[in-house]
């Protein structure tokens, strides 16, 4: 019996499946920045024991998601400016050295990948939740593509504090056409080969999302100084792409 091809079954933590829960809560603004976390609710909605809970907040606290206030407990991070800007210079670079690797190695298979990818954004268009799902799936598509583990993880990092900015927004995703022709674009340039091209529009394009998440905060006060909906309250935001 040949046992070459058998992989080891995945065994997750009970930690592990709560702090996925509370991340995708934080991504999707159901748990909406600077929201406080009480222990005793979580665990009850989650119907895990504190422990657990316990052991999942400190990942996240780890991974930047929440903050600790000493004597307070835990809330979720508020992103400031300077954290968008930051989030997206990061995501430039992660993306941009991706597409190096696309380019060196199958581009036509990638951009298979990048042409499916498109098209479950087109069949989304007039769903702005599920418009922003799929067009960070494009986003991630080109990062897995590239073959490299470490930029994929750090682009799967990176798609949280994305949602996170996006989830401050109301009105401001671009028309459904405009952000599609983007990732045509970015398509085609690495059908093309074309470097310099992917380079560009990847720039302009996060650039863009940039601007259009700073602009209602220039306008309106920070959402540190706006009292967060209790977790039992809490009801997503649109989502918007980017």
């Amino acid at each position: 019996m040949d046992l070459s091809d058998l992989e080891p079954v995945e065994r997750r933590s009970t930690a592990a499946i709560v702090a996925d829960r509370i991340r995708e809560a934080i991504m999707r603004g159901a748990l909406p920045q600077g929201a406080q976390l009480g222990e005793v609710e979580l665990a009850t909605r989650l119907g895990v024991s504190r422990g657990p809970l316990r052991e999942a907040m400190q990942r996240l606290v780890a991974e930047g998601l929440l903050r600790s206030e000493r004597h307070r407990g835990l809330f979720v991070r508020d992103l400031d400016e300077a954290d968008v800007r930051d989030v997206y210079t990061a995501r430039t670079a992660v993306e941009r050295a991706a597409g190096l690797l696309v380019m060196a190695g199958d581009r036509t298979a990638a951009a298979d990948r990048l042409t499916a990818a498109l098209d479950a954004m087109e069949e989304v268009a007039d769903d702005p939740v599920a418009l922003a799902d799929a067009d960070h799936a494009f986003h991630a598509e080109l990062v897995a593509a590239s073959g490299s583990p470490r930029l994929l993880r750090m682009a799967d990092a990176l798609l949280v504090e994305t949602r996170m900015c996006l989830a401050a927004l109301q009105d401001t995703a671009p028309p459904a056409d405009a952000l599609l022709a983007e990732h045509r674009e970015l398509r085609d340039a690495v059908r093309d080969g074309d470097a310099e091209r992917l380079a560009v529009v990847l720039e302009e394009h996060m650039a863009d999302a940039v601007a259009r998440i700073l602009a209602p905060r220039a306008a309106a006060p920070s959402l540190a100084q706006a009292k967060p909906p209790s977790i039992a309250t809490a009801t997503p935001p649109p989502a918007v792409p980017a």
